[in-house]
């Protein structure tokens, strides 16, 4: 009986060692890029490391039993009870002499600034590697693939498969001219057919002139990494992007951290903020920010104008799907946020000093 239950194990184990070596999985880094890896502050122990000690489970549950209410104790509007308010723009046919964002839904969003388009974080089919699992909402699902323009740049955030979307970039890779990631997401890249001339990898704090007035940095975030059983091999960041009339704050995923402001005081000019606002638990509040945390964020980084990604696409934590919403808004006059809030696909022309956009998620009812 041993010997059978001990080949089953070995059989189980072969099968999801073969699963992983499956394309979503992107590659470890290796040869000159794990050697600069290797070289990084930022690089300690055999992984990446935050700036501050970062337990991933915060509070006084195990991993098991967090795990475990993050799967099953979910609030009864973890999702929308109607599609999610949105709009259908033609991104091919915006103008090309206007500098203007439209969110895509969750941490995607495509920009164009002085003459230049960026895209962050696309992840137009699924959140999950798994065929069941990490389906965007009916309403937030709108936008695919074929529905993205030509890009200048790529920026990539971190490796998550809610931000680094396999199925995604294998369509849209002929469209990009250029990615800019953090250290070691190069490797997944490369598998997936991007060329190695059209990857920049920065370290925090390195920064890269894209063109001669255009400037990126990348700078820390609280979070971590990993595709597949290994965490932390490649970098999580979040960037600032200097053009010759905007500088974009991109913060990816991160939890709070007194880098913020830090940040703040570097770029006293920030003009706009695009920062996470939800999938939060009190379980993970140190890689995710609270709306407590995101508030202090705001108030240390003091931008003209705040836009919240990380919301209304994908069920990611067990809170309501809108409440990350409802909650910044509460917040909105008590703590004077400067908060614009386009729906998924409304273009925002960041020209514009007065344009008016809806409570949209309020058009959906609750689940009685």
């Amino acid at each position: 009986m041993l010997f059978v239950s001990l080949g089953v194990i070995a059989a189980l184990a072969a099968v999801a060692a073969a699963y992983l070596q499956r394309p979503v999985f992107g590659a470890n880094p290796t040869g000159e890029r794990l050697a600069r890896i290797q070289q990084s502050p930022n690089y300690r122990d055999g992984a990446f490391q935050n700036l501050s000690h970062t337990p991933a489970i915060t509070g006084d549950k195990s991993i098991v039993r967090a795990s475990w209410d993050a799967l099953f104790d979910l609030d009864k509007n973890v999702k929308p009870s109607a599609p999610v308010p949105s709009v259908k723009t033609n991104l091919h046919r915006l103008p090309a002499d206007r500098n203007w964002y439209v969110w895509l839904g969750h941490s995607s969003y495509l920009m164009q600034l002085d003459g230049k388009r960026f895209l962050v974080d696309p992840v137009l089919a699924a959140a999950s590697p798994l065929p069941f699992g990490g389906k965007p909402f009916a309403g937030a699902d709108i936008y695919q693939p074929t529905d993205i323009p030509a890009v200048d740049y790529l920026i990539i955030s971190h490796d998550h498969y809610d931000h680094l979307d396999y199925a995604t970039l294998r369509q849209i890779q002929p469209k990009i001219n250029h990615v800019v990631s953090g250290l070691g997401v190069g490797a997944h890249l490369e598998r997936w057919g991007f060329s190695a001339g059209q990857i920049t990898e920065l370290d925090w704090h390195e920064a890269v002139q894209l063109t001669p007035d255009i400037r990126l940095t990348a700078l820390p975030a609280r979070h971590f990494s990993g595709r597949a059983l290994k965490r932390n091999q490649t970098l999580w960041a979040s960037f600032m992007l200097q053009t010759p009339s905007e500088t974009v704050y991109i913060g990816g995923d991160s939890g709070y951290d007194a880098f913020f402001k830090q940040i703040g005081v570097a770029f006293p000019d920030i003009s706009l903020a695009i920062l996470e606002n939800g999938q939060y638990d009190q379980d993970w509040a140190n890689i995710h920010f609270l709306p407590e945390h995101l508030v202090q964020a705001v108030k240390d980084l003091q931008p003209k104008r705040l836009l919240a990604v990380h919301n209304s696409k994908f069920v990611l934590a067990k809170h309501a799907w809108d409440e990350p919403m409802r909650l910044l808004a509460d917040n909105v006059a008590r703590e004077n946020l400067p908060l614009l809030t386009p729906k998924i696909g409304e273009v925002l022309y960041l020209d514009e000093q007065n344009q008016q956009f809806e409570r949209w998620w309020q058009a959906v009812p609750p689940k009685r």
